[in-house]
């Protein structure tokens, strides 16, 4: 028997709570994981709350990723005892996440984790912390450098925003944060970011094609309104990393900053991420990211907190990064 917390959906809608499962209700697939710590990210709020409808079959254990040590391997890349991290593969979407005490996983979905992170450090890096290292990776092989400029990051207080702003301070970049919680700027500052704006500034449609130039790079977790503006204050060759829509989907915008400024718009997606490139960027997160640091993004939570915190997160109201430990 393990602990999990259970999505389901009735006459009265979706609801979710912790229930006790028997081992037989695991998916029959070839790792077992025993999982120590999950995380809640945007998109789990969808799941959780059922805002998303990426939900297809009832009931349902949420937790797009998870730490933890494999119990047992019918895969010869893992043996029992291994320590692994998991994200994306649409795991807690189309198959049961890490919102549980026990999961089983296909060994493609896994990533060793590396030498000197431990479970604890890898959820609260999560699928928000790997998503940021895949969006600074994707920019610098574009070109950028810390001699470049400013570098922006929106919805900086969240989770890939927070971890963003420590990834660029390490690498020498002047970090710019946008936030619709100012009174999170001393957090921001901890963090390394240089000097922090109110979101407000983004939140009008673009008016011109072109604005003053000012940010080199971009990391946007928002989308909308927000990238829409973003786009047209870019420098001359600038790149946007996209990783996320909070603020919308929808992107209305002309072509002239693509055309007359070169500007370039990089899409990232952290879910079918190749396996390689997946262990390169778990390596650098583990060099680059303080412990100290990490430490100051979490907010532990056990599973019986995770309805309550999934409807937070889709309203903006988390601060970094949400550790959830299963045994709790």
């Amino acid at each position: 028997m393990f602990n999990a917390l259970v999505v389901s959906q009735g006459e009265g809608g979706v609801s979710a709570a912790v229930e006790r499962l028997e081992a037989a209700r695991l998916p029959d697939l070839p790792v077992q994981v025993a999982v120590e710590y999950t995380t809640i990210n945007y998109k789990d709020g969808l799941v959780v709350t059922g805002a998303g409808g990426l939900v297809k079959t009832y009931p349902h254990v949420p937790g797009i990723d998870f730490a933890g040590t494999v119990l047992s391997s019918a895969d010869a890349r893992y043996q029992v005892g291994d320590r692994v991290v998991l994200t994306g593969w649409r795991v807690g979407e189309l198959h049961w996440g890490g919102c549980a005490q026990r999961a089983s996983v296909q060994g493609d979905w896994l990533v060793p984790l590396p030498a000197g992170l431990s479970t604890r450090q890898a959820m609260i890096i999560g699928t928000a912390g790997f998503t940021a290292m895949l969006a600074l990776e994707a920019l610098e092989a574009h070109g950028l450098t810390p001699s470049a400029g400013e570098v922006l990051v929106t919805g900086a207080a969240g989770g890939v925003g927070s971890i963003a702003i420590a990834l660029l301070a390490k690498a020498g970049y002047h970090v710019v944060a946008s936030t619709g919680r100012v009174s999170e700027e001393g957090y921001l500052r901890s963090l390394g970011a240089t000097s922090v704006i109110d979101r407000s500034a983004f939140a009008d449609p673009h008016k011109r094609p072109l604005e003053a130039e000012r940010w080199a790079a971009c990391i946007d977790s928002v989308g909308g309104n927000t990238l829409a503006r973003v786009l047209t204050q870019m420098k001359y060759g600038g790149a946007v990393a996209a990783v996320g829509l909070a603020g919308g989907a929808r992107l209305e915008h002309s072509v002239i900053p693509f055309l007359l400024r070169g500007v370039s718009l990089l899409g990232i997606d952290s879910v079918m991420c190749p396996t390689a490139k997946r262990v390169s960027a778990w390596a650098r997160l583990a060099r680059d990211l303080s412990p100290t640091l990490l430490e100051a993004m979490a907010l532990p939570a056990s599973l019986a907190d995770v309805p309550h915190l999934a409807a937070e997160i889709l309203k903006g109201q988390v601060r970094g990064r949400v550790l959830v430990d299963v045994n709790a």
